[in-house]
């Protein structure tokens, strides 16, 4: 029988595609650019701590758990954060390609800040409206969404800058936040009532997250979890320009392409795997990250040629949308009732430390040891976490959730 959630599956899915979109293009698409302008590996890693924002999520939602409008208040605090998202990405598309890097690197600044605030309360949204039974299927929309904007942002967008200018991106970016804003509307959240005085009663609001059971495991996993095939996935443009690729092939191939299959194995994710599997699930996805990692080292370190290239981008791409939907997933699990906002941003903190901290790491073994030495240095990294996987966390991780579907 068909969901009768799956209109709040779309909205919620297109929001989060309008809100992460110019992030992408900005953070995975510029990488792309900077290599055609000379930048080293270390500079195109520091770039990216413009996204350092979303290591302090948890300090985001506070105000968002704390003040609440008198009615729908995560709807109202993702309508205004979208709003000045949209003005910031009206004023990048006026500024030009002409603008100093230090005024650029503000406005990516500003830009995180605003996508990484208003992701809090439509995901504290998302909680709050969907059952137990939805969130695995909601957590692979969402991380289809993040694919969708790889596409978006990553490669059409690219594109489109390449073939009409600086500014038609972030129009067209703006284009859809906006009808991705006016479609919230539709969802009918209902009043704060209790949610905002359960939010400020005296129980622990950011230390109650970590009394749950199993938190500390799932922590473990979080921080360890996604961030090596994502840092994988930042260089693999730089990578394949330095290969021999040209820039729109290029976008194609990681943009495009890459952003299509790591949507389409989200959503498989999303529907093959369920809360009885998830504990032969998550070692089986750590498994399939450390293969692809040294696979593509080996194929960087024999010259394998673009076909070898091409067919690992698509693994990564692969092994990329399986990790991120079964993060996205366990993120709405633990995520009190509430408490959703605080808790996702405890959640997403914790989740973008291990993504930000990564990046630059990665970048300083590329100038040292060049692009075989740092894959193998993340291949590595993954396989201990395929230990982490096999261990005790896997199972006290996928006991809780399976205890809060019968909540």
């Amino acid at each position: 029988m068909r969901s009768p959630y799956r209109w709040h599956q779309f909205v919620f899915g297109l929001l989060g595609l309008a809100l992460a979109a110019p992030s992408v293009y900005l953070v995975l698409g510029l990488p792309l650019l900077m290599r055609q302008q000379g930048w080293s590996g270390t500079g195109i890693g520091l770039f990216q701590l413009a996204g350092l924002p979303a290591v302090f999520k948890v300090v985001l939602a506070l105000p968002v758990e704390r003040w609440h409008p008198a009615r729908q208040p995560y709807s109202r605090w993702t309508l205004l954060l979208g709003i000045a998202y949209l003005i910031v990405l009206l004023v990048l598309a006026a500024v030009g390609v002409e603008t100093p890097k230090a005024v650029l690197f503000a406005l990516m600044h500003a830009c995180s800040v605003l996508a990484t605030w208003a992701d809090i309360p439509m995901n504290a949204l998302a909680i709050k409206m969907l059952p137990a039974s939805e969130r695995l299927f909601a957590g692979g929309v969402r991380s289809a969404a993040l694919f969708a904007a790889v596409i978006l942002g990553g490669g059409a967008m690219l594109l489109l800058e390449q073939t009409l200018g600086w500014a038609a991106p972030f129009l067209a970016m703006s284009a859809l936040l906006l009808l991705a804003l006016a479609l919230i509307g539709s969802l009918k959240e209902a009043d704060a009532g209790n949610l905002a005085g359960e939010s400020l009663s005296p129980s622990p609001i950011l230390g109650g997250f970590f009394h749950q059971p199993g938190a500390w495991s799932w922590v473990v996993l979080l921080l360890a979890y996604f961030p090596f095939v994502a840092t994988a996935w930042i260089y693999l443009k730089p990578l394949l320009l330095d290969q021999g690729f040209p820039a729109s092939q290029v976008a194609w191939i990681a943009g495009i392409g890459g952003g299509c299959l790591g949507a389409l194995s989200s959503l498989a994710t999303a529907r093959i795997v369920s809360r009885e599997t998830l504990p032969h699930t998550l070692p089986l996805s750590a498994l399939g990250n450390f293969l692809v990692l040294s696979l593509l080292a080996g194929v960087v370190w024999q010259a394998a040629g673009p076909v070898w290239l091409i067919t690992t981008t698509c693994l990564l791409a692969i092994a990329m949308g399986v990790t991120s939907s079964l993060a996205f997933s366990l993120m709405m699990d633990f995520s009190r009732q509430y408490h959703q906002a605080v808790d996702y941003g405890i959640q997403a903190s914790l989740f973008a430390l291990g993504r930000t901290a990564v990046p630059p790491v990665a970048g300083v073994l590329l100038d040292i040891y060049r692009y075989p030495g740092m894959l193998l240095a993340l291949a590595l990294a993954a396989f201990v976490v395929l230990l982490l996987t096999t261990g005790t966390q896997r199972f006290v991780v996928a006991q809780c959730v399976q205890e809060r579907a019968v909540e």
